[in-house]
């Protein structure tokens, strides 16, 4: 499958296409061009090192949302092991938007939760794009309960452009039933850890990140709203020129959120990020999720986790 290159990285696209052009001109005749493509293959790396290492707020967020990133399901499969899906609210139906289930990460049972945004036309439709309606995060609630009464950790993986805006969604109740999951994350004796991996949109990230430990992806944001939809309050239009503008004034970015003590940990991805290398990626995420679940062990940690957001406000 052809990698995706974003707009910022042309340069890079197009060495890449002039090395793959060079080999399968090596592969089909007598001459050695081995030496060339290293030395494209050379200065291809550099570049990509020169630009991942000053990425702009706007560019993070083009990553954030890179179609071929891992999403939640990748990460179950890849990270976790006896993963058991359940499904539905209990009360009106079964949202694809959040998959959860029981399972082992490492040696350790835990509860893993998260949005999933679809790759296909057919799955995005399906999963509607990541944005949950009530009865996904009332699944979400549901799942993190059963955690509690089985004392067993909960993770979550946060990525979602933000709760689904509809009617429907209104009409029964996404405000209440974001609020209650606040209100659950809240009340849990057990540990909980979260990792926003791509987006982490307003509230309906935060109805998954009331979390002890609040990790995120390097090339992952975090925010009240979208570059999009800031630029399209303050200056009346989303543009080239706002938006970057929008994106560097949300701090949306891990490091400037660390730095506002909102998260705890930034997990480093690899050169041109996370779905450059997703192996790579995964094992990072899952041994800093083990690190935090390892300090947190056996801890009532109701407490600490209100006051670490009461002081945010």
């Amino acid at each position: 499958m052809a990698f995706q290159f974003l707009e910022f990285e042309k340069p890079i696209a197009e060495l890449e296409a002039r090395i793959d052009e060079l080999r399968q001109t090596a592969g089909g005749g007598t001459v050695s061009l081995e030496d060339e493509v290293t030395r494209l293959q050379r200065k291809a790396d550099s570049l990509t090192d020169g630009i991942f290492a000053k990425l702009t707020p706007v560019q993070i967020a083009q990553l954030a949302r890179h179609p071929e990133r891992p999403y939640t399901l990748d990460y179950i499969r890849r990270m976790f092991t006896d993963f058991e899906e359940l499904h539905g609210d209990r009360m009106f139906g079964d949202d694809a938007a959040i998959v959860g289930g029981l399972a082992r990460l490492g040696e350790r049972p835990v509860l893993v939760i998260g949005h999933q945004k679809g790759r296909d036309v057919q799955e995005k439709v399906r999963r509607n794009f990541g944005m949950p309606k009530p009865e996904g995060y009332r699944k979400a609630q549901r799942l993190m309960k059963l955690a509690d009464r089985l004392g067993i950790p909960v993770v979550s993986l946060v990525d979602t452009p933000g709760a689904y805006p509809g009617i429907d969604a209104e009409e029964r109740g996404q405000a209440e039933a974001i609020a209650t999951c606040l209100e659950v994350q809240l009340s849990l004796k057990v540990p909980f850890v979260s990792v926003i991996t791509g987006e982490g949109g307003s509230g309906g990230a935060l109805a998954m990140a009331v979390a002890d430990r609040v990790l995120m992806l390097e090339n992952s944001v975090y925010s009240v709203i979208s570059p999009e939809g800031c630029a399209a309050i303050l200056w009346k239009e989303a543009t080239k020129d706002t938006i970057p503008l929008a994106a560097e004034a949300l701090k949306m970015t891990a490091p400037d959120l660390l730095e506002l003590k909102i998260i705890d940990e930034v997990i480093k991805e690899p050169v041109g990020g996370a779905h450059a290398s997703p192996e790579l990626a995964m094992r990072r995420v899952g041994a800093a999720i083990l690190g935090h679940l390892g300090t947190l062990k056996g801890k009532d940690c109701r407490a600490a986790r209100r006051e670490r957001f009461l002081k945010m406000t």
